[in-house]
């Protein structure tokens, strides 16, 4: 069998910030993250995707990728920025010390939709060989469909795909046909599988009953969430690339470990039969 470990991307958002709401260990140190880092290239995991809008993860990066002298694969984004695409593309150049990204995303839609002539500055940059691909970070599904109907064309795109959140999965074809690199994000939900479901917030209790049978099917077949959780995305053939957030050693580790889990049928039927029709608590940017 296939190995499946060179699909994962390391998620750098907890290097820059304390982030998702079962994080217990904060922000990584600078230690840490070089720990990761030669841990990935042991492992063949070959890409990494951060932003300038993870607080100073960009500037960790550029203190250890010199230890790599082969490089890793990097994905950055465009935040919602005074700035130019130019100046900010240069400056995560500058912080991360690379001559050229392996890809470049505009990481806010509206912005995006409001200021549709920044493509323009991406398109220049893949002419000026400074950047393999580019593309778009999505949360919407309602956001691909303007980029399909308004026939803009890019060569990758990233959006949440997990157990609970499959609204892309109609599109994972049409993608792969029009030759698009897809990328997915929020495996584990940010955490949520994990969190214990007593201690739930108020605003998340209409999840309770799809947690509790995640929680229920996999005490009753002896798998851990994450393998399955896993393993439901990095088994699917259409899906080139899953990004995990690493927020430690121990916990990269237990993902390197697990993400060959093929799902079983069993698995399959299980994860189709979860419904979530509260749509909305899907995008963690809902929780507060």
């Amino acid at each position: 069998m296939r190995s499946l470990q060179n699909k994962l991307i390391i998620g750098t958002v907890q290097f820059g910030l304390n982030y998702g709401i079962n994080n217990m260990s904060g922000q990584v140190s600078i230690d840490e993250a070089d720990k990761i880092l030669a841990l990935a290239k042991k492992a063949n995991v070959c890409f990494i995707d951060t932003s300038s809008a993870y607080g100073n993860s960009e500037k960790i990066l550029g203190t250890i990728l010199d230890n790599y002298p082969r490089g890793f694969n990097v994905i950055s984004k465009y935040p919602q920025s005074d700035k130019s695409v130019y100046d900010m593309f240069k400056e995560s150049l500058k912080q991360m010390k690379q001559s050229r990204l392996y890809g470049y995303l505009v990481h806010h839609f509206d912005f995006y939709k409001k200021n549709p002539s920044i493509w323009d500055s991406f398109l220049r940059l893949k002419e000026q060989k400074l950047v393999q691909k580019i593309g778009f970070s999505i949360y919407h599904i309602e956001e691909l469909e303007f980029l399909l109907n308004n026939k803009v064309k890019f060569d990758l795109v990233q959006f949440p795909y997990n157990i609970f959140d499959r609204q892309f999965a109609p599109y994972l074809s049409i993608l792969k046909n029009l030759g698009v690199e897809i990328h997915t994000r929020s495996v584990f939900l940010q955490g949520l599988f994990f969190k214990e479901i007593l201690s739930l917030p108020q605003k998340l209790l209409p999840l309770k009953s799809h947690l509790n049978e995640l929680h229920k099917y996999c005490d009753a077949h002896s798998i851990s969430i994450e393998k399955l959780a896993l393993g439901f995305v990095t088994s699917n053939p259409l899906i080139d690339k899953v990004l995990i957030g690493v927020d430690g050693i121990k916990q990269f580790e237990k993902n390197i470990a697990i993400c060959n889990y093929c799902i079983s049928d069993k698995d399959a039927s299980f994860v189709s039969s979860i419904d979530v029709t509260e749509k909305n608590l899907l995008n963690p940017v809902n929780w507060n």
